[in-house]
This record gives C-alpha cells, sequence and structure tokens, in this order.
C-alpha cells in the first residue's frame, strides 16, 4: 500500500506573515511537519504543494518533493480541497496510482508520529472515508455557549440543552484541529469536502493539537516547545 504525505503551503498569509517558513526556535515552521513525515515508518513520500520558491528550496532540503501549486490555487479565497484535488491528479499522473492520502498542516508543528499513526490506523480499521484529528473542546453549545438574538437578547446555543446544568451532564464535543487528516484519493477527487462522507476521529491532546494563525498561537508553541528543551 503507497501511502504519501502532504503538506500544503502557499506563500501569503494574513494572520502571520511568512508564516511557513518563519523560524521556530531556530526551525522554520515548515520543517517540523516534514520531519515527522519522514519519521512515520509507513509513509513512503512526502510531498510540498506550494506556490513559494523559498519554501520549495527548504523543502526539498529537508526531504520532501513539490507539487508546483497553480496561482488560482494558493489565494486566500481558495479551498483547500481544491489543492487536495489537484495534488492527488498531479502525484497520480508522475508516480502512479496511491492508496492512502495524510495531509500534515505545517500550522501543526507540536503532532507526534503517534498522532499521525494513530489517524493511519484509524482509517483502516474502520468504515470510514476519511479521519480527522480533534481535541477535547473547552466550550460546550450544550452548556455554555450563547447566541444573540433579533432583539438583543441572548439566548443559549442549542435551545434544546436548558436542562443541562453541569458540564459533567453535557455531552462531550470537539474542536477540529488541523494535525492530521488521513484518506484516499478516490474520496478526495469524488468529493466536495470533509463531512460528505463517512467521518471518523483520532484524539489528540491539546498540548499538541496547537494551529498557528497569528503570532499569538506562534508563541504559544514555542512556548511549549521551549519547555521540552527542544530548542535546535
Amino acid at each position: 500500500m503507497k501511502q504519501y504525505a502532504f503538506i500544503f503551503a502557499r506563500g501569503g498569509s494574513k494572520g502571520l506573515p511568512r508564516k511557513n517558513v518563519k523560524n521556530l526556535l531556530g526551525k522554520p515552521l515548515i520543517v517540523y511537519s516534514i520531519e515527522t513525515a519522514l519519521n512515520v515508518t509507513d509513509i513512503d513520500k512526502v510531498f510540498i504543494s506550494t506556490d513559494d520558491d523559498e519554501i520549495a528550496t527548504i523543502g526539498l532540503a529537508s526531504g520532501a518533493e513539490i507539487i508546483p501549486r497553480p496561482a488560482h490555487l494558493a489565494t486566500d479565497n481558495s479551498p483547500e480541497w481544491l489543492s487536495w484535488q489537484h495534488a492527488v491528479n498531479w502525484v497520480t499522473s508522475e508516480y502512479g496510482e496511491f492508496e492512502r492520502f495524510i495531509s500534515l498542516p505545517a500550522t501543526s508543528p507540536l503532532r507526534s508520529v503517534e498522532d499521525v499513526e494513530s489517524a493511519m490506523h484509524k482509517l483502516q480499521t474502520s468504515n470510514a472515508d476519511i479521519c480527522i484529528s480533534t481535541t477535547p473542546a473547552n466550550r460546550s453549545p450544550y452548556f455554555n455557549m450563547i447566541k444573540e438574538t433579533g432583539s438583543g437578547h441572548v439566548e443559549l446555543v442549542n435551545a434544546n440543552s436548558k436542562e443541562v446544568c453541569r458540564r459533567q451532564d453535557a455531552p462531550i464535543v470537539y474542536d477540529i484541529t488541523t494535525v492530521v487528516y488521513v484518506s484516499t484519493p478516490r474520496y478526495i477527487l469524488n468529493e466536495t469536502g470533509l463531512f460528505a462522507g463517512k467521518v471518523a476521529h483520532t484524539v489528540i491532546p491539546k498540548e499538541r493539537a496547537v494551529d498557528i494563525d497569528d503570532i499569538y498561537d506562534f508563541k504559544f508553541a514555542e512556548a511549549i516547545l521551549s519547555s521540552k528543551g527542544q530548542v535546535c
């Protein structure tokens, strides 16, 4: 079974400019995802889909192969699913068919090899089309989340949860993370998004589920890594 990892990293970023190549404790952010992928025994190749020369240069030097991403798939408004489809088609054309698609976003540098392997195993053993990663949510629509009404008042997001008086009585809910996504080329090419089919999930501890979108997320990840002594 050919299993390929994909890292989608465009040059533009509004929340944190040039974040994919920004040094996190002396190492470009994207390198963390590349190194994790290379350390997963069952991943055969690692690809970076990018429109950016600097990202491509770093990727090649770190052991990845490059998928040239068209400009129209690298804008702020481009759905990443279309980039996934482009990558699947490009790799199939260049390397032949493969069985597993593993997306490892560059914005999750704290993931472990075990997190990736857990998602791969979950898809393999479940009757699902895709496995996503999640982490336990701090807030719950069944307990402590509200929304404004047309009159300017507020009400519970889930109106049917009025009888839930303790967090312990509310259903467990999760946040979707960007740690790992595992699917098949066929599902990606034939569907339009994550939840078009059967979805499984693997739960990631909060300390490894940081998603870097702005400088505050970056500093948080930096603090966690520093506390573990992971300085390059």
